[in-house]
């Protein structure tokens, strides 16, 4: 099945969401086609044009959206006077609302993978008359279990990146303690050399701990991106995803049956390291009407070409309804 061919937006712009931030969005397919939003990874990746291809451009009205401080929404979070303290959950979800009511949809399918999917959960959640659908690949849920797995459970299986990695902390920080929130105040630093090394370090780690092809990112790169990267995956992660008190149970988990009436897709690799944590099969029994596909020898990755038939698969049917 594959992906659907290249398109190009038909309309778009950027939508001042108050706090000195505009959001970049796009519009691509049918004018007149089901709405679906795409919400990507993270936090702070940016939207790809291979978004645009999960959906039938014939069936859907398709919008995507760089969140706040990434990708073509300014300010970004490479820059170091861009104050993050309104860069939440809460704001993105506020935005998402923004962006449906000025576009004039009703209510939209939402696609979202890895933090797109913690994203897309919590706004289903607490704006459960807005969304249609849920597709969601590479799934996360926002639980602290899940932050600790990623960086001091992994460290347990990755010896050598680990020791890189911890070793751009300060003694007392590298045995106890959310090591994502300690590289965040790295990134804070008043000092530019202090965040640049701290920015390659973060990414460092999230590239040894790949689990399956492809081994690399090449947009790692690019020091802007991995900059406004880093301090935004680290600024979320060390505070509990801005998802409240309680997450330690986890906040989303718990409130799976505010997703009833809601029908799902969850697609998840079976190489997805974050299955260590049972988290997407708790969702799946917990959330009435949704479906659960694991797909074989697939990291976290949604573009791996089993994962995209079953993405497309979804939409398709879900084009229907």
């Amino acid at each position: 099945m594959g992906l659907y061919a290249e398109i190009e937006p038909y309309d778009h712009g950027t939508l001042d969401v108050g706090d000195g931030n505009r959001i970049y969005w796009e519009t691509c397919g049918n004018p007149h086609g089901k709405p679906a939003v795409m919400l990507h990874g993270g936090p702070g990746s940016g939207c790809s044009p291979s978004f645009r291809r999960y959906f039938d451009p014939a069936a859907y009205r398709i919008v995507l959206l760089d969140q706040r401080g990434c990708g073509r929404s300014t300010p970004s979070a490479s820059a170091y006077e861009t104050d993050m303290s309104v860069n939440t959950t809460a704001h993105l979800i506020a935005d998402l609302e923004l962006l449906r009511r000025f576009l004039g949809i009703e209510r939209w399918l939402v696609w979202g993978v890895s933090w797109g999917s913690v994203l897309g959960l919590r706004y289903a959640q607490t704006h459960s008359g807005a969304v249609s659908e849920l597709v969601l690949a590479g799934v996360a849920t926002g639980l602290n279990a899940e932050v600790a797995l990623m960086t001091r459970g992994l460290g347990r299986i990755f010896l050598e990146a680990f020791e890189r990695f911890v070793g751009e902390l300060p003694d007392g920080e590298r045995t106890h303690g959310n090591l994502a929130a300690a590289y965040n105040r790295l990134l804070e630093s008043p000092d530019a050399r202090v965040r640049e090394r701290a920015a390659r370090a973060w990414t460092d780690w999230e590239t040894a701990v790949i689990p399956a092809p492809p081994r690399s990112v090449p947009r790692y790169e690019d020091p802007v991106f991995r900059m406004g990267f880093a301090r935004t995956v680290t600024h979320y992660w060390g505070n509990d995803h801005f998802l409240g008190e309680g997450n330690d149970e986890g906040v989303v988990l718990r409130d799976a049956h505010l997703l009833k009436g809601i029908p799902g897709t969850l697609v998840q690799g079976g190489l997805d390291f974050g299955n260590l944590l049972g988290t997407v099969w708790r969702l799946h029994h917990a959330w009435p009407g949704s479906e659960l596909v694991v797909v074989d020898e697939v990291g976290h990755n949604a573009g791996a070409p089993g994962m995209t038939d079953v993405l497309v698969a979804a939409t398709d049917r879900y084009a229907a309804r």
